[in-house]
């Protein structure tokens, strides 16, 4: 018997003739896959995959990295620069040089009218390391201002706080192959399925393996919830009450470490005595746990002979996120959890390259993990580039979400946005908005013209994208890979590393600093800055080719671990494993953390949790996986998911739009049905532009200056279906 029609039309993958593969690193998120492009005999390019012998991916990609060659020719990029004088002018094609000296010339305008820090740059988490390096060189060594920062600040500021105070320094001490080695898993806020796909397989490979206790907190039942063998739905940002409340029960059971704690840490008693404070039965009415299921995750997981923490923006993106990961490097070190296999504290990485802008860009300091407060670290940087060491502040300036308030008091007049979209990453969009439009001089350098903040800019400069160009990025583990050119850069887009050193010839100081032309002459310059022993950031082992060969090594690799016979290719899987921290005396920072809530909550008129995150189809905002068919078709539009009790005591049916409404705004969005949301939140994908971050509050960490993107409270209204129909094919189509 026939189904279906009766003549059949089945779909036909056609062949893809490839002549030739070239080598690659996925620039998406921060597992850092290393995959291959094929070209045809036309030098064109026509598909992607996995590499085999890679450790990270062993072949797999997530649907992203399938789908990344199309990003050469996809919609949108931009082709020549453009210029105005006012943003809300027609835009006109322009020269190279006429674009850069008009951009030198204005920021030096505005530095010369209203001081150095009027002008501010913020960067990304998306370019080579060579670049950012470079892009640090020219704003801390040419431009002068202080007001220099990368959206990083948005997804692992709170990460790199958090590790700076508790072990002295940034850098993720464990690696992937822990999965293979830990007894227990606990998740914080992080769902990989999604976030990370490549991750997550590895990790589901690790329990096929062999079984071990899989633990997730999340307010969501997220596809990692679903799988975990305990799911704590704790309530949104009370993280460290539930770690405080584990610490608790482990230090009152004697199923602490002592030894470990004596021997390599400080400041156990003070931590001792906060969580005497933090019972399960008083820590059960604020973070939603109850005090059995707290007693039992605690003791599994102190029992176990090794434990690993996980975390993503769950955690970071808190008023209380840098305490979060102070508290879950607590948890880890007062159990012995740090530097051995299968126990460590592994934040996941967002961005592609987030590792690289924390290790050279300067943005928080200068090169190397070197601080702007250190005066050696000051002269070092400015001997090797040749330049006075006043010219550098002697402290860090404002981070990203301090510069846009900036701009509203008139202190910061002009800014440059490297391949960062504020307009729909920054919390609170009405407020970003009205900032951009008060700015003197915006300059936007993107791959795609027709990005939301390019509609404020006065400059546009067209970069090239990824394999257009060639650098390194740094993974979550600390792995170096290489990207190699693939294709030349699209019409009469420039690489980043070129738009940097072009500037910079407009500057006095670009004329006595060296800007080498080719990517592997900065990486050279990035070697030699990371040489010492005191240093867990050294590369100073690492070349293009051994890179190329290993597939990718971590750091630290020092010159000489390559061994007599040059073969050995394997980086430092882990960090402090002989117990020993950069700190002042070497030991860990045990860092007492008490809770305060200063989240806004549901209330009468605002009833419901906002929370939000990615994906798998899509990254971030949007701006390439949008313009790619089969990242697009499947998750086209922005949606929130509701519980069915709440939307039936609303009215509100499945597939239809709703209004959410909060104290700074409102969004239209399509309404999901599902029982993964608890009845009193909704769930929205950050990804959308003018939609979730119409609403966010956006309160920042006061450690890590990072936003509280996931706790903030909203209303649902009802809403004539055929206009927001309307409205939203106006949004898809903008």
């Amino acid at each position: 018997m026939l189904f279906g029609r009766k003549n059949k039309k089945p779909i036909v993958i056609p062949s893809k003739k490839v002549a030739e593969w070239k080598y690659t690193t996925c620039n998406y998120c921060s597992t850092g896959c290393s995959i291959e492009i094929g070209l045809n005999e036309d030098k064109k390019i026509v598909t992607t995959r996995g590499h085999a012998g890679a450790d990270v991916n062993r072949g797999k990609l997530c649907i992203k990295g399938l789908l990344e060659h199309e990003l050469f020719d996809s919609p949108g990029r931009g082709s020549e620069p453009l210029i105005r004088s006012k943003h809300y002018d027609p835009f006109e094609k322009t020269y190279w040089d006429n674009a850069l000296d008009t951009t030198a010339q204005k920021i030096k305008a505005i530095q010369k009218k209203y001081g150095k820090d009027s002008f501010a740059i913020v960067s990304t988490g998306q370019l080579m390391t060579e670049e950012f390096y470079t892009l640090g060189k020219l704003t801390r060594g040419c431009i002068g201002t202080n007001n220099y920062d990368g959206n990083t600040t948005l997804c692992m500021a709170s990460a790199v706080s958090g590790y700076k105070r508790s072990f002295g320094s940034d850098g993720p001490p464990g690696c992937y192959d822990d999965f293979e080695h830990t007894h227990c898993f606990m998740a914080f806020g992080s769902n990989l399925p999604e976030q990370h796909p490549i991750i997550y397989w590895r990790l589901k490979e690790a329990l096929e393996k062999r079984k071990f206790p899989l633990i997730v907190v999340d307010p969501r039942v997220t596809m990692l919830a679903q799988f975990a063998d305990i799911h704590l739905p704790i309530t949104p940002g009370t993280d460290c009450v539930l770690i405080n409340a584990m610490m608790h029960v482990i230090i009152n059971e004697n199923l602490q470490d002592q030894a470990y704690i004596d021997a390599h840490t400080q400041g156990f008693d003070e931590v001792r005595q906060i969580v005497k404070d933090y019972d399960p039965k008083s820590a059960q009415h604020i973070c939603g746990i109850d005090e059995d299921t707290i007693r039992t995750v605690a003791r599994i997981y102190a029992k176990a002979p090794a434990a690993m923490s996980i975390w993503t923006m769950g955690i970071n993106q808190s008023t209380h996120g840098s305490d979060g990961v102070v508290n879950i490097n607590n948890l880890n070190l007062i159990t012995g959890n740090i530097g051995k296999p299968g126990g460590t504290s592994l934040s996941i990485t967002g961005q592609c390259n987030a590792m690289g802008t924390r290790e050279w860009s300067s943005c928080s300091g200068l090169p190397g993990y070197r601080y702007l407060e250190n005066e050696a670290d000051r002269k070092e940087i400015a001997d090797y580039w040749g330049i006075d060491p006043e010219f550098f502040p002697k402290k860090r300036g404002l981070a990203e979400t301090d510069i846009f308030p900036a701009i509203e008091t008139g202190e910061i007049k002009g800014l440059w946005i490297v391949a960062t979209n504020p307009m729909t990453s920054m919390a609170n969009t009405a407020r970003i908005r009205k900032a951009l439009e008060k700015l003197d001089f915006l300059v936007v350098q993107d791959v795609y013209e027709d990005v939301e903040t390019n509609q404020y800019s006065h400059v546009y400069f067209p970069a090239s994208v990824w394999a257009e160009k060639e650098g390194c990025h740094t993974n979550t583990e600390r792995r170096v890979n290489l990207i190699a050119n693939v294709l030349p850069p699209y019409a009469n887009s420039k690489p980043d590393l070129w738009i940097f050193n072009q500037l910079a010839k407009r500057f006095e100081n670009g004329n006595i600093i060296k800007f080498p032309e080719k990517a592997e002459d900065v990486f050279n310059e990035m070697k030699f800055l990371s040489k010492g022993k005191e240093r867990n950031l050294d590369i100073s082992g690492m070349t293009y080719q051994k890179i190329i060969d290993a597939k990718g090594i971590q750091w630290p690799y020092r010159e000489g671990d390559e061994g007599p016979d040059g073969k050995n290719l394997k980086g430092q899987a882990r960090l402090y494993t002989d117990g020993k921290f950069p700190t002042k005396n070497g030991r860990a920072n045990l860092l007492p953390v008490r809770f305060y809530n200063n989240n806004e909550q549901p209330c009468k008129e605002y009833p419901f949790w906002l929370n939000s995150g990615r994906v798998v189809e899509h990254f971030h905002t949007r701006t390439r996986t949008g313009k790619i068919g089969n990242c697009n078709k499947f998750s086209p539009t922005a949606y929130m998911e509701m519980n069915p009790d709440a939307a039936k005591a609303l009215g509100v049916e499945h597939m239809t739009y709703v209004r959410l409404t909060s104290r700074r705004g409102d969004a239209v969005v399509l309404v999901q049905l599902t029982h993964r949301v608890p009845r009193n939140m909704v769930f929205v994908p950050f990804h959308y532009h003018d939609c979730v971050n119409r609403l966010t509050l956006g309160l920042l960490d006061p450690h890590s200056r990072q936003p509280a993107f996931k706790q903030c409270s909203v209303r649902i209204e009802l809403v004539d279906q055929d206009e927001a129909a309307r409205l939203n094919v106006e949004r898809r189509t903008f």
